[in-house]
């Protein structure tokens, strides 16, 4: 499982399945995007607007990928 953060677009995405497939995206509500994989499972979550949704803070390790110019 990875998860990764990237704050210029405040995404929060958690990978559940590493393997390399193709996914179809179903959104479950205004801020949730589940990527669907084989067999019907999910296999990653991405949560958009995470820092008003959930403690980042909280959520540890977590790779952060710093928006482009950040020192």
């Amino acid at each position: 499982m990875n998860i990764t953060y990237n704050d210029k677009t405040d995404l929060l995405y958690i990978r559940l399945d590493d393997r390399k497939q193709e996914v179809i995206n179903k959104r479950v509500s205004e801020d949730i995007v589940l990527d669907i994989g084989e067999s019907e499972k999910v296999i990653g979550i991405e949560i958009l607007n995470a820092s008003k949704n959930i403690n980042l803070e909280r959520l540890l390790p977590v790779r952060y990928e710093a928006s482009k110019g950040a020192l």
